[in-house]
């Protein structure tokens, strides 16, 4: 049995599957482990006292907040500045885990790995892929292959780039997926490969702890428009709109974001199709095309919910709004 001893990483936990158990008295699964107590799990791998853990909240992943990106953060931050520690391993719930490692990726600078894990059954399952994909996190963030690749999403022996990585399907371990991009690389028994790099690469300094409120809101057939205007009265300060196709909407939400543009509310179009991003065309109103004319902003290939979080971190740093958002979401 192999073991694992020539670094030091940092395990920081936040919740989730991966720390949860069945809770005897009501029979569902709550996140209630340490993150020692998850090292416990890959005795005879490792030595769990070479691994300094930190545990930052336990909570279901829905209940992840901005509040909590920004802690995990400063943490995170931290801990890549000391010169002792290799790289960070961040355990997270699947549900929202690709929104955190997208604000990871774009608001922590620096070479070293940042690991996101995660499990899709709890410790009480007989199939409980948590020490397994820890197991593996530990392994990426101690190769020196990893390094100069942003955030890395691992689970079920598959690496995926934090800006591409998306949940897609809800049970199964294989659920960690990057579209037609594919995995960065994989872990097959003690071998860390990488097939290729991130290329989209982007830094945004984390400037305010109370990011602006950025709210998304969908197209769908008969669509009014009116929870754009709700959305606008109660005083966002951006908005994003997942449409359909290449970024289209019909006339009447195509109406209410001309008239959040016109208040001065920034709007980007995102597409609810998993792969293919948005682009500019046609000439109906509520098309791409009109919608950039109008002086909305396309969202590329990141969907609605990480462009949401591109433009919070856009609207709190004035360097990246004297660029433009256009050229930002390009990049």
């Amino acid at each position: 049995m192999q073991t694992i001893h020539d670094s030091r990483c940092a395990l920081v936990t936040t919740g989730g599957t991966i720390v949860s158990r069945i809770d005897p008295a009501s029979g569902l699964a709550m996140p209630v482990l340490s993150g020692s107590e998850l090292l416990e799990a890959l005795r005879g791998f490792i030595d769990p006292s070479e691994v300094e853990v930190h545990d930052l909240v336990r909570v279901a992943s829905p209940q992840i907040a901005p509040e909590h990106w920004c802690r995990l953060h400063d943490i995170v931050a931290g801990l890549v500045s000391r010169p002792d520690i290799c790289g960070v391993i961040v355990t997270h719930g699947t549900s929202t885990l690709e929104e955190t490692a997208w604000f990871l990726d774009l608001t922590v600078e620096t070479n070293k790995p940042i690991v996101i894990t995660g499990a899709q059954r709890n410790a009480s399952s007989p199939n409980f892929d948590g020490p397994a994909n820890l197991l593996d996190a530990l392994k990426i963030c101690r190769s020196p292959c990893a390094r100069d690749k942003g955030v890395l999403v691992a689970l079920n022996e598959h690496i995926n780039a934090a800006r591409e990585a998306t949940k897609t399907h809800t049970v199964n371990v294989q659920t960690f997926e990057s579209g037609l991009w594919g995995d960065l690389g994989g872990v097959v028994n003690d071998r860390v490969t990488f097939h290729r790099a991130p290329l989209r690469r982007l830094h945004i300094p984390l400037r305010t702890r109370q990011l602006p409120t950025v709210e998304i809101v969908s197209m769908y057939a008969g669509a009014t428009g009116r929870l754009v205007d709700a959305a606008v009265d109660l005083g966002i300060q951006g908005l994003v709109i997942q449409a359909v196709a290449s970024g289209h909407v019909n006339e009447s939400m195509y109406e209410a974001i001309v008239r959040a543009l016109q208040r001065k509310v920034p709007v980007v179009v995102a597409t609810r199709i998993p792969q293919g991003g948005t682009r500019k065309g046609y000439g109906f109103a509520g098309s791409s095309q009109m919608l950039v004319d109008a002086g909305a902003v396309l969202s590329s290939d990141l969907s609605a919910w990480k462009a949401r979080i591109l433009l919070m971190l856009a609207l709190q740093d004035q360097a990246s709004m004297d660029k433009g958002l256009a050229a930002l979401f390009d990049a």
